[in-house]
């Protein structure tokens, strides 16, 4: 498996008590009509490849599926992570890209020579511009071209983890168990679509799924999502009003995806994610029902997903002593794109006890 910016290979590896094995996949949503036009040919987008942390057991039965954050372009800041929750849950641990992220995205979108040019215009262009990086050049151009993008890539990256829970479930996986027992670990935007699978329940495969989540778990609306390592903040105002101004309103033609966001409980769960006042009801009766089986760990000082918000889109169970969200102070600089940084002294020490703390808990939930 490459670490660097996010190809792996189809070479297997061996670490201490874990396999990394990479298994092919190939999306099947219908591109016509769904994606922007200019999108329909990355290939990339449609078959790739992702890796799967092998446990000892290699009949384990147990699946955990980690989920990314937003603009991610390479699984090296996962690869502990999977194999702490692979090691010590004793499960296989799927790192399942989002659409068009990861390898799921042309090599020219992290390509800092080959985005000089894009870089300039839009910096010119944009008069008060800010945040705007190499690092997000590529992401902030195609959501603000087309703000739709946001939501079409959560739609086709839920599809393709129906399509894995299938492959699980009736015994066509390559590497996995028939019939494993599939739990879900999930950060930041990862968190809001894992969410939002676990309450609209596709297909019936995750009525006994564990989520475990980590600096995420708020409505869009309570998000900031300008940052140099996600999007611009021209970018962020372009994707914050159409889905707080226009999208219901988009929304109410005839057309495949209308009808999903209508009549779809995945796709209600997504309209009720959007804001706190919206489709309040159908939101607050889905997270009840997959309160149990729901574990939050907030960021203290989070400034793309405030604690505050996490807390405010699941604390109408007021009162409660098995709220399911707990608010961290890591004690040392960090952010939430990077909670685990690589300090000195002492601070390297806080970093590894968070780390451990952090892990411990996930898989002592997820096991």
């Amino acid at each position: 498996m490459s670490l660097t910016p996010g190809y792996p290979s189809a070479q297997d590896y061996q670490v201490p008590g874990i396999s990394i094995k990479n298994s092919c996949f190939t999306s099947e949503i219908s591109r016509e009509g769904f994606f922007n036009r200019s999108d329909v040919s990355i290939t990339e987008n449609i078959t790739f490849s992702y890796p799967v942390f092998v446990p000892s057991d290699n009949k384990s039965g147990k699946v955990i599926i980690l989920l990314h954050g937003l603009n991610e372009r390479s699984w090296i800041k996962y690869l502990t992570w999977a194999y702490y929750l692979s090691e010590q849950t004793n499960s296989y641990v799927i790192l399942f890209p989002i659409s068009f992220h990861i390898n799921r995205s042309p090599a020219s979108w992290h390509d800092p020579r080959a985005l000089y040019q894009t870089m300039n215009e839009r910096k010119s262009s944009q008069a008060g511009i800010s945040m705007l990086s190499f690092a997000n050049i590529a992401l902030s151009n195609r959501l603000t071209d087309d703000p739709r993008r946001f939501f079409n890539s959560g739609y086709q990256t839920v599809n393709d983890i129906v399509k894995l829970m299938k492959q699980i479930k009736e015994g066509e996986h390559e590497i996995i168990p028939a019939g494993s027992r599939v739990n879900i670990f999930a950060y930041s935007i990862g968190a809001f679509l894992a969410q939002i699978i676990m309450m609209g329940n596709p297909g019936s495969f995750f009525t006994e799924s564990k989520l475990f989540i980590f600096c995420g778990g708020s409505v869009f609306s309570n998000m900031h999502g300008t940052s140099r390592l996600i999007m611009d903040s021209l970018a962020y105002s372009k994707v914050y009003s159409y889905y707080l101004d226009e999208f219901e309103n988009r929304i109410k033609g005839k057309s495949e995806l209308t009808d999903f966001l209508q009549t779809d409980t995945t796709g209600m769960a997504f309209r009720s994610m959007i804001d706190l006042g919206r489709h309040r009801e159908y939101r607050e009766k889905a997270i009840k029902r997959i309160y149990d089986q729901t574990r939050l760990v907030a960021l203290a000082g989070d400034s793309v997903i405030p604690a505050a918000g996490i807390v405010d889109t699941l604390d109408f169970r007021r009162g409660n002593s098995d709220h399911p969200v707990e608010v961290w102070d890591f004690k040392y600089p960090c952010s939430h794109e990077n909670p685990f940084p690589l300090l000195e002294g002492d601070n390297s020490k806080k970093v590894d006890c968070s780390f451990e703390k952090l892990f411990a808990k996930a898989c002592s939930f997820l096991d």
